[in-house]
């Protein structure tokens, strides 16, 4: 498949924080990690993103993605469900699970009121308990853009809602911010890359320490954030 003007627009379209989906109230422990004095400074918050983008996001959900989209886009509604499990089962939190949940029902309501899925790929998606890697992946095969391309708006979006949080959990200023998206959009390919490479047998979920933060935040006694 070839990029088109359209496709390029539905992808730019998934990968904005207008999109209505709530990214921007979860940190994904980042501000746990504020909480605990382990991130403290624009080089803490980059090199603490620059790593979950490499062991966490390239490793599970990017994987995921990858999967899904060509599932979607082959009707391998079986492969949809497993991949949508694995999500569920791999989150190692109530938290980080309610945020695959709340955004993947969100992108789902999105779906039902645009022409990006066919309806019966929406019913298949609400079926399921839907997760936002798969209800994303839906969105994404729709645009009939290249998987890659698929991949690279993901991480992009994650990126940005990520600083987002950075800037008011650190806090930093808004050209900090901008370095440090800056920083992770260089490594983007590569994680997109690794991620590309990966056999289903070959995804992994295993990020102790945000998974302990995440527990932590859970109680933490003032937040900001949802995760």
């Amino acid at each position: 498949m070839q990029r088109t003007d359209a496709s390029l627009i539905q992808l730019m379209w998934l990968a904005s924080p207008a999109l209505p989906i709530g990214g921007f109230s979860y940190s994904e422990c980042l501000e746990a990690a504020v909480d605990s004095a382990q991130v403290a400074t624009e080089s803490g918050a980059s090199e603490w993103l620059l790593e979950q983008l490499h062991l966490s996001l390239a490793r599970g959900d990017l994987a995921v993605v990858a999967q899904a989209v060509r599932a979607w886009q082959h009707a391998d509604h079986a492969h949809v469900a497993e991949l949508n499990a694995w999500v569920l089962h791999t989150r190692e939190s109530s938290e980080l699970r309610a945020q695959a949940e709340q955004m993947g029902r969100s992108l789902l309501e999105w779906l039902r009121n645009h022409t990006t899925a066919r309806a019966e790929q929406i019913d298949t998606l609400a079926a399921l308990q839907p997760t936002y890697p798969l209800a994303f992946a839906l969105a994404a095969s729709a645009t009939q853009a290249p998987v890659r391309d698929c991949l690279l708006t993901y991480a992009f979006g994650w990126a940005e809602n990520m600083v987002q949080a950075a800037i008011k959990s650190v806090p930093l200023g808004q050209s900090a911010g901008q370095r440090i998206l800056s920083a992770l959009v260089a490594e983007i390919p590569a994680a997109v890359d690794h991620a590309l490479s990966l056999e289903n047998s070959e995804r992994q979920a295993f990020s102790p320490m945000l998974a302990i933060l995440s527990a932590q935040h859970e109680v933490q006694y003032s937040r900001l954030f949802r995760s």
